[in-house]
C-alpha cells in the first residue's frame, strides 16, 4: 500500500513536527495523561521516538520536546493524574497499533 505520508518532503515533515512540538511546549495545560486518554500518546512518546530515531540519549531527547529538563516541567506544570484520567489512558493506549 502507498501511503502519501511517505512521500512527504522531509523539510515539510520536520517543519510540521517542530510545529507540533512548539505547540505542545505552549500548550501546558495539556497534561500528558489528557493526550494519552484521547490520543494515545504524549510528550514522552514523541521524545522516545526521536531517541529511537536519531540515537538520541533520553535525558536530550525529553529536554528537545519539552524545551527544558523534563523533571522541571513536571515540577512547574504536571498534576496528579486522577483515576479517570488513568483508566482513559489504559484504554486509549490499548488501541495503539503494535510497534
Amino acid at each position: 500500500m502507498n501511503d502519501p505520508i511517505d512521500s512527504l518532503d522531509d523539510a515539510v515533515a520536520a517543519a510540521a513536527f517542530r510545529r507540533l512540538v512548539r505547540h505542545l511546549r505552549h500548550r501546558t495545560d495539556a497534561q500528558n495523561i489528557d493526550l494519552m486518554g484521547l490520543a494515545g500518546f504524549c510528550r514522552n512518546c514523541l521524545s522516545d521516538w526521536i531517541e529511537e530515531a536519531g540515537g538520541l540519549p533520553k535525558d536530550v531527547a525529553r529536554e528537545t520536546i519539552y524545551g527544558m529538563p523534563q523533571a522541571e516541567w513536571k515540577a512547574r506544570y504536571q498534576t496528579e493524574a486522577t483515576p479517570e484520567q488513568l483508566e482513559r489512558m489504559k484504554n486509549s493506549v490499548a488501541r495503539n497499533p503494535s510497534a
